[in-house]
């Protein structure tokens, strides 16, 4: 079974974050990364530390990036790094991710983000994932993405992060639409794909890029 429908109204709340301070913790991370399910590129990473005190009119605009326009993501970037008490981006390659696999090079993006935090996250939150062998406490967080705050504003950076890295590889590789669709498997990309054959940042391993290989 795939997760359930989310609602664009669906708002992101600090109740996770607010257990682990009223615990002791005072730097809490969120975690989330983009780009597991594309057919060419990286998977990202962010995570995003931020103040127990939140100002500005951005915060009622944060939801999960999935559910924000591109526009709306580049808005609410610069608020969430300004406010942020720390944050951290991580990227692990297209040959990593044929080599390792999906999963284990998402949780090696989710440790690079973290482990870019400073001061450092001494409790972190992370959508669905838990990281093995990590020594800070972790919760994973069902649906975290949608409910909880921290972990909505690293979903917004590592989106934006990522449509950056994509569209700068739109220009080294020419043809694929890589601005556009941002490696993901749309129609055009397919299209593009079996034309070109593929780019030296496809997932080989990855249908349809194996098909067509």
């Amino acid at each position: 079974m795939g997760r359930p429908a989310r609602s664009p109204r669906a708002k992101p709340t600090l109740v996770e974050e607010k257990q682990l301070w009223r615990q002791g913790y005072r730097f809490v991370a969120g975690v989330d990364e983009v780009g597991r399910g594309a057919l060419a590129g990286p998977v990202v990473a962010a995570a995003v530390v931020l103040p127990s005190k939140l100002s500005g009119p951005w915060r009622e605009k944060v939801r999960d990036s999935k559910l924000l326009s591109p526009a709306q993501r580049e808005s609410l970037f610069e608020p969430i790094i300004g406010t942020a008490v720390s944050f951290g981006v991580g990227s692990v390659d297209c040959w990593t991710i044929e080599s390792v696999g999906i999963v284990r090079a998402t949780q090696a993006a989710m440790k690079q983000a973290i482990k870019q935090l400073s001061p450092p996250a001494d409790a972190v939150l992370i959508d669905y994932f838990t990281l093995p062998g990590f020594k800070v406490y972790q919760k994973g967080v069902v649906d975290g993405d949608t409910i909880c705050f921290s972990i909505a504003c690293a979903s917004i950076v590592a989106k934006v992060a990522r449509d950056r890295m994509m569209v700068e590889f739109d220009e080294t590789y020419p043809g694929y639409l890589f601005a556009e669709h941002k490696g993901y498997g749309t129609e055009d990309h397919i299209a593009c794909l079996r034309r070109l054959g593929p780019s030296p940042i496809h997932r080989r391993n990855f249908q349809p890029v194996r098909d067509v290989l």
